[in-house]
């Protein structure tokens, strides 16, 4: 159940119900979580069709019709439509996904495509999550190069073999999809970093150029901040980059067991 900012007697509801596309042969429906804290009304659904033949194959894409041509008041974020920004990423048929890199003919249940905003976040409209506090956990983990070494002229050289283990961290795009499928980040979202930003912590306490990593480990050291994790994997399952985060927060802790002795 998505998490608002509303009422405790807020429900969704069934909305408006669009007219089909003119003329259109082959039709998608679209089933879109609407929610506009300024009008006063409770969370609904509102039903689109999108004319295939005029559309793109991409759940943006369908998106992007029905904004431009139905309703132009439907909000979401969007921007690359490459898999690489992470700003479209929502829930698609009970999936944390990238719209842009989701087809629509990939989700579609019975014809249909139901989108809600990520889950248990603040909604600020429609499919349009409040990320503050998780942009602030990710800024907490201080996710940049921290050296006591006097900087070379260059650049800060590093083995091939060094480099090669920030793979599967450093793609991580900040979509979000992750933390918001984590029971324990649902639970313990104020003081668990979550998925994501643990990820980047990871990152740059193996980056060999870095020479932090004590202090950085100190950071993390909390009943909360890390081993609220309970490595039920819903991280690995949705991540659209096929990332692992739990991977990287087992060797955390790992790190953390080795340094007391």
């Amino acid at each position: 159940m998505v998490e608002l900012s509303l009422p405790k007697n807020s429900r969704v509801t069934e909305g408006r119900t669009w007219p089909k596309p003119a003329g259109a042969k082959t039709l998608t429906e679209f089933r879109v979580y609407r929610w506009n804290g300024d009008d006063g009304l409770n969370p609904h659904i509102d039903t689109y069709y999108v004319d295939r033949d005029d559309c793109g194959p991409m759940v943006l894409d369908g998106l992007i019709y029905i904004k431009s041509k139905i309703d132009s008041t439907l909000t979401f974020r969007r921007s690359c439509r490459e898999g690489i920004c992470g700003s479209c990423a929502m829930n698609i048929d009970g999936t944390n996904t990238l719209a842009c890199t989701r087809g629509m003919d990939e989700c579609a249940s019975g014809g249909t495509v139901k989108i809600y905003p990520l889950p248990h976040m603040p909604v600020v409209k429609d499919l349009v999550p409040d990320l503050t506090r998780f942009y602030a956990q990710h800024a907490s983990v201080e996710p940049w190069l921290k050296t006591d070494t006097r900087a070379p002229g260059t650049e800060w050289r590093q083995s091939r073999e060094d480099r090669e283990k920030l793979d599967g961290l450093y793609e991580c795009i900040l979509c979000a999809c992750c933390s918001t499928s984590c029971p324990s980040y649902w639970w313990n979202g104020d003081r668990y970093l979550g998925p994501a930003a643990l990820l980047q912590a990871y990152r740059w306490l193996i980056d060999s150029r870095d020479e932090r990593t004590g202090e950085r480990l100190d950071g993390l050291e909390d009943p909360f901040k890390l081993y609220r994790c309970h490595t039920i994997m819903n991280c690995a399952k949705a991540c659209p980059k096929g990332l692992n985060p739990a991977k990287a927060i087992a060797a955390i802790k790992g790190m953390m067991v080795e340094r007391q002795f």
